[in-house]
């Protein structure tokens, strides 16, 4: 071949042929593989930055497949929660039935106190609304005894030309007017409700003023006490020496407690008209309220302390104070304990079994609501991992749902479900389960939201980067087309040109012959 001479126009016609046909196969490869960068070769920077963006989005999808499942693990929780909402819901309306049922028990705890003269619901220490005038006392003047007044002595020397008491009070005596107790100390140095027995009748009856808003006046040695809006009261051995005699019946300023009944607070009563004592039958079920109990005043004044349906099944605690002392209105009271109804208990005892099968249901329920391994409601943990350095990720920690988790507890027939009182505590368990699930799904529906965005997010930068990548290596068809028919035009001129220039060399030969 190297014999073989070829002319310069024939030469310069096959090279340009050679590098028409070597643009048309890169052409054609272009619009075959749809790429202009198919290689290294072809462009070092556009190729190997196209292969780390397709690389990263290969990373961030197959990230996909997991955050799905995290998707799908959030779904099973919340679930699960629905469903154990509705369990905790079924349960509250079993302990609801216990209030609407009837009264487990046919007598309940109770306590009476002895007829109490005059006592009614309005006024149970039976208060005067009008005044009062006691009998004439004359003073201790031995040779001439008239009237007291104002300014006599409640004690003086006996026998004596002077002006105290007949029957001079002593340290011994008492007196109490509206609840409010009035003490008798040596001495005539009054302070307060402490009144010395040298002291005047003057003192006395303004010391009742200012502690009781009773007023009083003094006519001829008979005194006469006006009562406030409340009314009066009076009792104490001190009476008779002031020519008075009591008022009402004998429960003004005694105390009654009654010891914590069914988990109350401990009731402590003082009667009387003074502030924040006891008088009417509205007074004293405020007091007993808060210690489960109520009462009632017959038409004879007696009156009867019972717990209320709520502690129905519970005994009223121990009796005392003055109140119950020798002799007293509530001597010697102690409550017996209530008497079961059968029937009652016996459809109490069925909802404690429904009760404890709902709750069965929660155990299952909690146990069950798991995904592809993973339980958000059994104390597992969840990891995602949202891009390719794994630097990004969130933790999601489980609960434990199940019975122990929630506060709740299987009941006991004959223990639990006996009263009102009972019914309510589960009432408040299950009240506060319901706030913890509510709670929760609202966490999780928190995270279910992030991990949704995050799949959302690297969707799209996977179609940003697959977008950049192919920015950087796809060809443009229309111009590979383009160029495609310039140089099959090209190729068609050069191999016309060839065939010119061979032509050239077959004419000499022609005129050689």
């Amino acid at each position: 071949m190297s014999g073989i001479v070829l002319s310069a126009s024939v030469r310069q016609n096959l090279l340009s042929l050679q590098s028409t046909a070597q643009l048309l196969a890169t052409t054609q490869n272009n619009l075959s593989t749809g790429k202009k960068v198919n290689s290294a070769l072809d462009n070092p920077t556009n190729f190997f930055t196209a292969q780390g963006l397709d690389n990263r989005a290969s990373d961030i999808s197959n990230l996909l497949d997991g955050i799905g499942n995290g998707v799908q693990v959030l779904q099973a929780a919340n679930t699960g929660i629905t469903s154990l909402q509705k369990l905790v819901d079924s349960a509250k309306s079993i302990a609801n039935q216990v209030l609407q049922s009837a009264v487990g028990y046919s007598t309940k705890s109770s306590v009476t106190s002895t007829a109490l003269t005059g006592g009614t619901a309005t006024s149970l220490i039976a208060a005067s609304s009008a005044a009062v005038t006691g009998t004439a006392v004359l003073n201790d003047n031995t040779s001439t005894a008239v009237a007291i007044t104002g300014s006599t002595l409640l004690s003086g020397t006996a026998g004596t030309a002077s002006n105290d008491l007949a029957t001079a009070i002593t340290t011994a005596d008492t007196l109490v007017v509206n609840g409010t107790t009035f003490t008798f100390v040596a001495g005539s140095t009054s302070s307060g409700t402490n009144i010395g027995v040298s002291d005047t009748v003057t003192h006395l009856l303004s010391t009742i003023q200012s502690a009781t808003g009773v007023t009083s006046s003094i006519t001829a040695g008979a005194i006469t006490l006006t009562p406030p809006a409340a009314g009066l009261t009076l009792s104490g051995t001190s009476l008779a020496k002031l020519g008075l005699s009591a008022v009402g019946d004998g429960l003004s300023g005694q105390t009654l407690t009654i010891g914590a009944t069914a988990g109350g607070t401990a009731t402590s009563i003082t009667f009387g008209l003074g502030t924040g004592q006891v008088n009417s039958l509205n007074d004293l079920n405020t007091k007993l309220a808060a210690n489960n109990l109520q009462a009632s005043v017959d038409t004879t004044g007696k009156i009867s302390i019972t717990t209320t349906n709520d502690a129905a099944s519970a005994t009223i605690g121990t009796i005392g104070g003055t109140a119950a002392a020798a002799s007293q209105s509530f001597n010697g009271l102690t409550a017996a304990a209530p008497v079961a109804d059968p029937t009652a208990q016996s459809q109490r005892a069925s909802l404690v079994a429904q009760y404890n099968n709902v709750l069965a249901q929660i155990n299952t329920t909690a146990a069950d609501a798991s995904f592809n391994g993973v339980n958000l409601l059994n104390g597992d943990t969840l990891k995602l991992t949202f891009n390719e350095t794994g630097k990004s990720s969130l933790s999601i920690t489980g609960v434990t749902f199940n019975t122990g988790g929630l506060g709740l507890s299987t009941l006991t027939s004959g223990t639990d479900f006996l009263d009102n009182s009972s019914a309510n505590k589960v009432i408040t368990v299950l009240n506060a389960a319901s706030s913890t699930l509510r709670s929760e799904a609202s966490t999780l529906g928190s995270n279910l939201s992030v991990v949704q965005i995050r799949q959302d997010f690297n969707k799209n930068l996977i179609n940003v980067l697959q977008t950049g990548s192919s920015n950087l290596t796809l060809a443009d068809t229309n111009e590979e087309a383009a160029n495609s028919q310039a140089l099959s035009t090209r190729q068609s001129i050069a191999v016309s040109a060839l065939s010119l220039a061979n032509q050239s060399q077959a004419s000499v030969l022609q005129l050689l012959r």
